[in-house]
């Protein structure tokens, strides 16, 4: 069962139902899930499908998405479920949010993906004035988080969250929870109306900072919550201090939340790797 004193919410990051169930009947409890198209296009079922040769069109492979968040939905019925457009770097906005607005009608309990680019934010911007929920991914830098804010000011709380990839931050050298907290403590200046999703959850630590930080929601990978639950699901105490190892640090920045979203400089060269690649691994599936 959740421990006691959990304040942040946990989600799986995933996109096989099956994984959803265990993750429930291990942990006691499921905050909500996440999805992507390189989540799906690891499901077991488009793997056999794809180990036989086959491939689907863009019809077929839409259908069984939708299947996938309908099963998760009704496993996590209070919480919620992270549905992703699809969003290359040519994709316009208008084209991301007709997406989204297809996909939030999927299931009750949606919040929509998209990434935290130009047209990303545009697509967000007029998602939340027709009241859909959202989720800006592929978010790497303090300034990309403030664009959300901008973009999304207006929404109530519960309708937004950012979705910080530490674990490609890590990747590079740099220490991916100074990022958590320093968009913690940038918003900490404002209204609260985004909620703080740590993403790209790799290792246990990750988990246990995220905790520690006050991050709102975790989303971690099936692996990461098998772990913790089979440790008895830790908190981290007192005096957990997070090991950033030979990570460099990444500063924060007093940076004004008052501004226009466009103001912000966003451009990350991950988030145009990540686009690529959720993309690219979607792509491979379609004949």
């Amino acid at each position: 069962m959740k421990p006691a004193g959990l304040k942040t919410r946990i989600f799986l990051d995933g996109g096989d139902p099956d994984e959803t169930k265990q993750a429930i009947d291990l942990l006691g409890f499921l905050d909500g899930q996440t999805t992507n198209p390189t989540l799906i296009s690891k499901n077991p079922e488009i793997r056999k499908h794809l180990d036989r040769g086959a491939r689907f069109n863009e019809k077929e492979i839409l259908a069984f998405y939708l299947d996938v968040v309908k099963k998760i939905s009704t496993m996590i019925p209070q919480g919620s479920v992270s549905v992703e457009v699809y969003a290359d770097l040519s994709t316009p906005a208008d084209r991301m949010l007709a997406q989204g607005k297809e996909m939030f009608g999927w299931i009750p309990n949606a919040h929509i993906k998209f990434p935290t680019s130009k047209e990303g934010l545009k697509a967000a911007e007029q998602a939340i004035k027709e009241r859909l929920r959202v989720n800006m991914t592929l978010c790497f830098s303090q300034e990309q988080a403030a664009a959300v804010y901008g973009a999304t000011r207006g929404a109530k709380k519960g309708e937004v969250f950012v979705s910080p990839f530490i674990g490609r931050l890590d990747d590079r050298g740099e220490n991916g929870m100074d990022l958590i907290a320093n968009i913690l403590k940038m918003y900490g200046k404002g209204d609260g109306h985004v909620e703080v999703l740590t993403a790209s959850v790799r290792t246990l630590d990750h988990l246990l900072c995220a905790i520690k930080l006050g991050s709102d929601i975790i989303t971690a990978p099936f692996t990461i919550l098998k772990e913790w639950g089979e440790k008895g699901l830790p908190m981290p105490k007192d005096d957990y201090v997070y090991d950033r190892g030979k990570l460099t640090a990444i500063p924060y920045q007093d940076i004004d939340l008052s501004k226009k979203w466009q103001e912000y400089d966003i451009f990350h060269d991950l988030t145009v790797k990540g686009m690529e690649r959720f993309s690219a691994d979607w792509n491979a599936l379609i004949k």
